[in-house]
């Protein structure tokens, strides 16, 4: 007697519950022809026939009922084991998670209801203060941030880019009007720029090169303000595509050179534990679902 797939027996249960393979297969999820080699192969094992092929249908042979009970015994018993592993799967606890506040705001929090209803059990702790967090100190699990690690027991992924341009808003750009022949690009237009204590960023230099000297419209801390600042009409910004395109701003450069990697980072002591791994996988198939709009495409 050949070994007996419980697939195949899970055909047989949905064949003569359904009575034709095409409704069968539907219910399974596979092809009709995956189905019939199911049959064939449960038929082979046990050296009996279990239906009779009409037109009409599958009928369930006298030894294909007689047999029904038994596979029915084995499905109830499939489902008890699955229902214990699911209990035995449920995660708890708190995983402390930081990330750049836009990344929190605009990309993680909308999605975060799907993660809470698959792990209704873990709390998310998000901290959006990431230059005062070090996921090597342990003062996060994991981190979803634009800088590389250079040191420490982290475990890397790179998940995709950030893409930044030069925007401004439609009020500016119209009372902006074309740009006078002989004046370098961007010489004569006002800019929102990052206080002194955001000089290190990317987006920051650039705006300051392009400056050269001359003072910006404003100054600001962060990237909600900076957006505000911008759909104010109060000057160009070097902005993320993402949220600037969210904003109804529109772009003038594309693409200028700062753009930045997005890391995943976990401590490598923890990789294995599942409520971590859990939000791990969801922001890793959260950011690469989003990978074209990050990086402006």
């Amino acid at each position: 007697m050949r070994p007996i797939v419980w697939d195949d027996v899970r055909a047989l249960l949905a064949v003569s519950r359904h009575g034709t393979l095409s409704a069968a297969a539907l219910k399974l999820g596979v092809g009709i022809a995956t189905l019939s080699r199911r049959i064939d192969r449960l038929e082979a094992a046990l050296g009996v026939p279990l239906f009779l092929r009409q037109q009409t249908g599958y009928q369930l042979t006298e030894d294909g009922a007689d047999l029904l009970e038994n596979a029915e015994a084995m499905e109830a018993a499939a489902f008890a084991l699955e229902s214990g592993a699911d209990l035995q799967a449920q995660l708890t606890g708190r995983v402390r998670l930081a990330t750049a506040e836009n990344l929190a705001t605009a990309l993680i929090l909308p999605s975060l209801p799907a993660f809470h209803a698959a792990h209704p059990n873990i709390t998310v702790e998000l901290v959006t203060d990431i230059t005062t967090v070090n996921v090597h100190r342990r003062d996060a699990d994991l981190a979803i941030r634009m800088v590389k690690p250079e040191r420490g027991n982290v475990t890397l992924k790179r998940l995709g880019t950030l893409g930044y341009g030069l925007y401004a808003s439609p009020a500016y750009l119209e009372r902006r009007g074309e740009a006078r022949p002989g004046v370098a690009a961007w010489e004569e237009d006002a800019f929102v720029a990052w206080s002194e204590v955001y000089a290190h960023l990317p987006a920051a230099q650039w705006v300051e090169r392009i400056l050269r000297g001359r003072r910006p419209a404003i100054t600001t801390t962060s990237l909600s303000t900076q957006v505000a600042a911008t759909a104010a009409g109060l000057g160009l910004a070097v902005l993320p595509h993402f949220l600037a395109r969210d904003a109804g701003l529109v772009c003038v450069q594309d693409d200028i050179g700062v753009d930045q990697p997005i890391f995943l980072v976990l401590q490598s002591d923890l990789s294995q534990s599942r409520r971590i791994r859990a939000l791990a996988d969801f922001l890793v198939d959260l950011v690469t679902s989003n990978r074209e709009r990050l990086r402006g495409y």
